[in-house]
Parts: C-alpha cells; sequence; structure tokens
C-alpha cells in the first residue's frame, strides 16, 4: 500500500479567472513512491516521478469540470536534442519521422530513458510549481554530453489549465539545434472513435476521419517555420468525445509562435503530436527554451482569448514566494 502524505495551503488568494475569490487550500500535492498527484479546484493531474517521465502522465490531466482526461501517453513530454541532416545513428524512419534529415546532438530520450527524475517542489502563494532537471548523458557523433534540461510545472487555482516551461542549456557549439517534445500530447484511439477534431491554429479544424489509415509526417499537416510569416498564435488543441459527443477541448499553447521550427500532426497508430523547438545558431552555455499553457478550454475563443494574454512569453519566473511568466 503506498503511504501518502498530503500538504495544503492556507492561505487566501485571488483566482486568475478574475471575478471570485479563492482559497490555496485549492491546491494539494498526494505524493507515493513513483507519482506526485496535483489536486486544484479545477483539474487532477499525475506526475510520473519514476517509469515514463516529464510532463503530466498519460491519462493523468482531469477536467473537473466535465469528467474528460487526456487521451494519450502524456502532455509536455521531453525528448532529446537534434540537429538537421542525415548521420547513422538509428534516426531515420521515414513512416515515423519522414524524410526530412535530421540526426541526434544528446541523448537519451528522456520520457522513456531516465527512469526516474526527482522533483523540486515549491509552493508560494498563490501556486504550486514541480520542478525537474536532467543532464544529458549520450553525445552523438561529433558532440559532447552534458548540456542540462529543466521543466517547470505551474498549477494555480481557478483554471482548468496549467502552466509549464522548460530550458536547455547547451554545452555543444551549433548552427542550428533544436529540441523535440510532445506538445499537447499524442491521442490515442481506434478510426477516431475518442475525438471529434482536431484544431491546428495555422492550418484549421480537421475532422477525426482524417486519421484513419497511417501516414507520415511530412506528408500532411506539417507546419515548418517561416521567419517571414510566424502565425499569430500557435495552438494545438483535440476535442474529446464524452458518451459518444463532442466535449471539452484539449490544448497546448505555445506562447511564443516563433519557437517553434516544425510541428507534426500525423498517423501512426494513433495521432502524433511532435513539436521541435529552437533550431537557430547556439554557443556552449547558452540557455533557451519555451513557455506554453496545457489544459481545458470550451471552445476555441476562449483558448485563443487565453492565449493572447500571455502571448510572447517564454519562461516561468519564481521569486520571492511569487510566481510569474516573463
Amino acid at each position: 500500500m503506498k503511504r501518502w502524505a498530503v500538504v495544503l495551503i492556507y492561505l487566501q488568494v485571488v483566482s486568475l479567472a478574475g471575478t471570485q475569490p479563492t482559497f490555496a487550500s485549492d491546491l494539494k500535492i498526494r505524493r507515493a513512491d513513483d507519482h506526485l498527484q496535483i489536486e486544484t479546484d479545477q483539474i487532477s493531474a499525475r506526475i510520473n516521478t519514476k517509469g515514463y517521465v516529464s510532463g503530466v502522465a498519460g491519462g493523468g490531466l482531469l477536467d473537473k469540470k466535465t469528467g474528460a482526461r487526456d487521451l494519450g501517453f502524456g502532455l509536455h513530454i521531453m525528448d532529446f536534442l537534434m540537429a538537421p541532416g542525415s548521420r547513422d545513428d538509428g534516426y531515420a524512419h521515414p513512416q515515423f519521422h519522414g524524410k526530412i534529415a535530421k540526426h541526434y546532438v544528446e541523448g537519451p530520450q528522456i520520457c522513456t530513458q531516465a527512469k526516474q527524475l526527482d522533483p523540486e517542489v515549491i509552493h508560494g502563494e498563490d501556486f504550486v510549481a514541480i520542478r525537474f532537471r536532467f543532464t544529458f548523458t549520450k553525445p552523438g557523433q561529433g558532440y559532447k554530453a552534458g548540456s542540462t534540461w529543466q521543466q517547470t510545472l505551474l498549477f494555480r487555482p481557478g483554471v482548468r489549465y496549467l502552466f509549464s516551461a522548460e530550458t536547455i542549456t547547451t554545452v555543444n557549439d551549433h548552427d542550428a539545434l533544436f529540441y523535440r517534445i510532445d506538445m499537447p500530447g499524442h491521442i490515442q484511439h481506434r478510426e477516431g472513435d475518442r475525438f471529434e477534431k482536431v484544431w491546428l491554429s495555422y492550418h484549421g479544424e480537421i475532422p477525426s476521419s482524417e486519421f484513419c489509415r497511417d501516414f507520415p509526417p511530412d506528408e500532411r499537416f506539417l507546419y515548418q517555420r517561416n521567419d517571414r510569416a510566424i502565425p499569430q498564435r500557435m495552438i494545438r488543441a483535440y476535442q474529446v468525445k464524452l458518451a459518444g459527443r463532442p466535449g471539452p477541448w484539449l490544448a497546448g499553447m505555445t506562447l511564443d509562435p516563433a519557437a517553434v521550427s516544425e510541428a507534426w500532426c500525423h498517423q501512426r497508430g494513433y495521432v502524433c503530436f511532435i513539436q521541435e523547438l529552437h533550431q537557430r545558431p547556439v554557443k556552449a552555455g547558452q540557455t533557451f527554451g519555451a513557455a506554453y499553457i496545457i489544459g481545458w478550454f470550451d471552445d476555441k475563443d476562449e483558448m485563443e482569448a487565453v492565449y493572447d494574454r500571455y502571448r510572447g512569453k517564454t519562461r516561468i519566473v519564481i521569486e520571492s514566494g511569487r510566481a510569474h511568466l516573463r
């Protein structure tokens, strides 16, 4: 039997939603040997600390308003560091990865191979944050290992979403380094039985029927950054089905649209929501990253309104007992 420790915060706070006061006792953490369970008045989130790690665990984000859960393997899941151009390193797989030449810079893949991440839990006046760190240990051909990754997950009462961010501090010089994440997360389904549609803010709506056969990432719905035409918003979302009817939307929002270099939405037994970020010149010692909102929304208008409130933010800053996006 797992032994739980419950952490309660008793300070009165004001919700980001804006009109009704809420209490920090609406923020709770339960600790188990292999995960944390975060409870707010609006959502519940399981965060694995062992096994398949980083981000929110698959099926672990509950919308208390509707009872909906995410449909994939996890939300804001971290992979590895990469660069353009092919090498004989085992990456090439056209059906899964497409024909665009890329190679590994540093690994391992954090989600599947880190095995354990020790959480730092931070309590503030109106938030709870979870922070993970990892140092890459497997260099690609011609590179050094030792770059560091840090992820922060920030929970507040009064809203149906969480804030998240990561930073990468590189030990390699490169002219186009990027990293790969799942954002928001994949969709497990059988011929569209569990979701109604996908919405990509840079493309439009896509019915679930478009994902009934497998296709590679560069065949359909592929986003590639054009610095002369950055989209106004970078929102990737899917509408779940509840009791066979359209339910709420699960969205992942990258708050700086220019941070995303490539984004996939293809079918490979499940809908694969991959994002690649940065792909810019870096020098050893440089830190870069992005910030996100992940969670539940009733419609696209609500998503866009929340996005526009935080548009352009790139990191989560926690200082003096307070948290904000900068």
